[in-house]
């Protein structure tokens, strides 16, 4: 039997240091984990630990958002099956196919193990951890429900996930049919055109306003392509620049708002999101206010983080939550209700979670009409713009059989 030096996390009542016997560092572990220990620090009385050489430096490269979540899962089923937070950590390790993860993973469990606090490490890769992950995990750490925080946090990046698949699915059929529809009509005016041009120039006759106006455009794409090019570059240019500024956001946001029909699905995204994230941060015993600095600036569009900022500001003075959000006409009234019911009834989590099951559903079926309907307005504005060039090529031939 070895002697191993340890420092421990005990719940929420702070760190503690002793010794243990065990034949294996494992076994060490094991042992703490057994009565109720969280492991941070472990090594052979007299020999330091080769895990207790601190790894520090950058990840070389960008961990993904999906390994993340399924880290973030595994993580709490092991830790739920008795299994301490380094074990998982190192098993998690060797059975990941994301080496920047690996990378990740590495460089956390060699800092818990030097003493550093699992949510102090996290909140080192703020691209990676979120506020709001580092946040939850750190409620976790002290409430002692470390992996039942874990779990949450899985769900709701599950549900994020989800509902940016259904956007990109819905999205990607219009981008194809109009990629599809800009090629043809290219195609057309580039190489069609030009052959019926040396047609109508042997007729000798003026053309129809159609017909010039096709020729036109045809002879801009063919001659004068590169300035087209350069043109759309400079204004997509412009147009990303300005949405980097603080004005041009808000403005992009307004717009957003005010798109009709769309705006309104846009609306209930946003506040399902924000309840989803204020829910969590509530169940996990962040306070309100702490939660809601945390919650707001998840939020991308600058109208409602505006307005959620002044509900912030009168609930420090003493406001309720539900009763400023009913100040603007911003919020559904059926958010504010429910929100100062959640208040009065003790039961804030619950209210946010009823909101965002509900926006949810709403967006999701949303985006389910719309995809349905873009098909047939898609199809119909590209036979429309075809129809015209078709046309505008016709009428000159139509003319000469009259």
């Amino acid at each position: 039997m070895a002697t191993f030096i340890y420092k421990a996390k005990n719940g929420s009542q702070g760190v503690v240091e002793g010794k243990i016997e065990a034949r294996t560092e494992k076994e060490a572990i094991e042992k703490l984990g057994d009565i109720g220990y969280l492991p941070i620090k472990i090594e052979r009385d007299g020999a330091p630990s080769e895990h207790s050489i601190r790894v520090t430096g950058r990840i070389s490269g960008k961990v993904r958002f999906r390994s993340i979540t399924i880290f973030s899962r595994e993580l709490a089923s092991l830790l739920k099956a008795g299994v301490p937070i380094l074990t998982a950590i190192d098993i998690i390790s060797q059975q990941s196919e994301d080496l920047k993860l690996r990378e990740l993973l590495h460089i956390i469990s060699s800092a818990i193990r030097d003493g550093e606090a699992f949510s102090s490490v996290l909140a080192r890769y703020p691209d990676i951890f979120s506020p709001l992950y580092v946040a939850m995990v750190r409620a976790g750490e002290n409430s002692g429900a470390f992996s039942e925080a874990l779990v949450r946090i899985a769900d709701y990046r599950v549900k994020q996930e989800e509902m940016i698949s259904k956007f990109k699915m819905a999205s990607i059929y219009p981008i194809l049919m109009a990629m599809i529809g800009l090629a043809t009509v290219i195609f057309m005016l580039t190489f069609v055109m030009p052959r019926l041009m040396q047609i109508f120039l042997r007729i000798g006759q003026e053309l129809p306003l159609p017909t010039q106006i096709l020729i036109s455009v045809s002879t801009i794409l063919r001659e004068r392509w590169q300035v087209v090019v350069l043109a759309i570059l400079a204004i997509l240019l412009i147009l990303r620049g300005q949405a980097k500024t603080k004005a041009g956001k808000f403005s992009s946001s307004v717009l957003k708002l005010h798109l009709p029909i769309f705006g309104k699905f846009m609306l209930k995204g946003e506040l399902a999101r924000f309840c989803r994230t204020l829910e969590l941060l509530i169940q996990n015993g962040v306070p309100i206010l702490k939660a809601l600095n945390i919650a707001i600036p998840v939020l991308d569009n600058e109208v409602i983080k505006n307005r959620l900022l002044q509900s912030y500001s009168e609930l420090e003075q003493g406001s309720s939550f539900g009763k400023s959000l009913k100040n603007s006409p911003l919020f559904p009234p059926f958010m504010c209700n429910l929100i100062a019911v959640g208040e009065e009834s003790g039961k804030l989590d619950e209210a946010l979670s009823e909101i965002a099951a509900s926006y949810e559903k709403d967006v999701d079926e949303g985006v389910k009409i719309m995809s349905s309907l873009l098909e047939p307005v898609m199809i119909l504005v590209m036979g429309l713009i075809v129809g015209f060039i078709v046309i505008a090529m016709l009428l000159p031939i139509f003319e000469i059989n009259l």
